[in-house]
């Protein structure tokens, strides 16, 4: 008997082989379309297939990641195959369904099966995403006898009960972009900074949080006046004046993820317009130092007045291309507000630039990024925040005489504060604010003298221009 069944099986073996190898793709399909249909009258169970990605892996699924929250916390627990993530504290892990594992699961009497598998490596996309990881999906079995049951009932069960979790577990995370493979990375995001902390001028706080505040709770007004939900904000300023602090203290203040695009890590529009679609809602979306991340204003330079210069430029802007990233500034301009901006809602965009000046005004221009804000040198407001956060003090005998020289001295906040951190048990209060009293004056004293040579330099000037050649 074993012997008949052997070679039976064999038989059928070698004729698959020749189908596959003689005949021609389009019978092959033809072939197992009815082989399929022909199990499928003695298979009593249905398959329902959710893809971790969707339209051409542009986007993750919610479906797909509120049915792997549900499985995490109902089913999990009978797995033999786990992988393990850590949360928050770092101290407690969460476990989850590892690839190619099969779990069940029990509805109203009804049993079905959950299986995680891969794509597989064929049929992913290589040419146009680069070398991705082969996307994942959750197989759903179950009878036939139960088939309303559970696509009517247990499915919408699954989802609800998914996104409950997701929304109850949620943690604030700091993504970056993968050059490798084209995605979003993440970390839990855990800076502490907030508005309360953050040195600046108490009116101009006020008018920020207000702004925020207000953006949250405009979908409606948005959608009435035909604009996609997002805000742009450009903060501009010296370096140490708190730009990093502020996106901080944004998403703390509003609970959202941050989204931190490093635009030369981009190897084109197409990538670009792709990690914008898989970013989430309730974002922020920061690009920063935006002048040096990308010579954008370069190539609407037409050279200058000779023939030499505009070949230059164009030499150098290829050049560039050719090294690093082709995003172009078209490109950048539609991911901030184009067609594909809409997709999704509540999101804030914010760019931080040193040189304001040196940013193209198509760029920055109201309706792109709304809201410029100016970070500007310590204010005494400022510098009375930060002696509060290091110092734990709120008034001072010497507060007068730092309030004189803040008239009169610009000093970042990153620099005020160093003064102020004590170094040792041995630095009081009132070593930490003579440190800062001296650093002012010394600060001080070297802009007096600065302008004194740039003044003696001009003086010069002008007598070499009025002087006979």
């Amino acid at each position: 008997m074993f012997a008949h069944y052997g070679s039976m099986i064999g038989g059928l073996m070698v004729l698959r082989a020749m189908v596959q190898q003689y005949l021609p793709a389009q019978l092959r399909n033809l072939v197992d379309r009815y082989v399929h249909k022909w199990m499928s009258l003695f298979d009593p169970h249905i398959q329902i297939s959710f893809l971790e990605f969707t339209g051409q892996r542009m986007r993750s699924s919610e479906a797909y990641t509120a049915i792997e929250n549900y499985l995490t916390k109902n089913v999990t627990s009978v797995a033999k195959r786990l992988k393990a993530d850590s949360v928050k504290d770092s101290r407690s892990l969460v476990l989850s369904m590892d690839d190619y594992e099969e779990v069940t699961d029990e509805y109203k009497g009804a049993k079905v099966r959950w299986f995680l598998n891969r794509v597989s490596s064929k049929s992913s996309s290589v040419s146009m995403y680069g070398a991705t990881e082969p996307p994942r999906y959750y197989t759903l079995t179950f009878h036939r006898k139960n088939r309303e049951l559970i696509m009517q009932s247990y499915i919408r069960h699954v989802l609800t009960e998914g996104k409950a979790i997701a929304s109850k577990n949620r943690q604030r995370k700091l993504y970056t972009n993968d050059p490798l493979y084209s995605r979003w990375n993440h970390v839990v995001f855990e800076h502490p900074a907030t508005f309360e902390t953050l040195a600046m001028d108490l009116d101009k706080k006020r008018e920020i949080m207000n702004d925020l505040m207000k953006f949250t709770q405009r979908k409606e007004y948005y959608a009435k006046i035909g604009k996609a939900w997002k805000r742009g904000y450009l903060l501009y300023g010296p370096p140490g004046t708190g730009k990093s602090t502020m996106i901080s203290a944004m998403a703390n203040f509003l609970n959202y993820d941050v989204y931190d695009l490093e635009l030369t890590a981009v190897k084109n529009n197409t990538e670009l317009r792709r990690l914008l679609i898989e970013t989430s809602s309730k974002s922020i979306m920061v690009i920063e130092d935006i002048d040096c991340s990308l010579d954008l204003t370069g190539q609407r330079k037409e050279g200058g007045d000779d023939g030499k210069d505009k070949s230059l430029v164009k030499k150098l802007t290829l050049k560039e291309k050719k090294k690093s990233s082709e995003v172009t500034l078209s490109g950048l301009l539609n991911f901030i507000d184009g067609i594909w901006s809409a997709c999704g809602g509540e999101r804030i965009i914010v760019f931080t630039t040193n040189h304001l000046d040196k940013l193209d005004p198509a760029l920055i221009r109201r309706g792109r990024m709304d809201k410029h804000i100016e970070m500007s040198y310590c204010s005494y407001e400022a510098f009375k925040v930060l002696a509060r956060n290091y110092l734990n003090i709120d008034d001072h005998p010497l507060y007068e005489t730092i309030g004189l020289l803040f008239d009169k001295t610009n000093m970042t906040p990153a620099d005020v504060a160093e003064n102020l951190m004590p170094k040792s048990d041995d630095e009081d209060v009132e070593v930490c604010l003579r440190n800062l009293i001296q650093a002012l004056e010394a600060m001080k004293e070297k802009a007096k003298k600065k302008a004194e040579e740039e003044a003696q330099a001009k003086a010069m000037r002008e007598r070499q221009e009025k002087s006979p050649k």
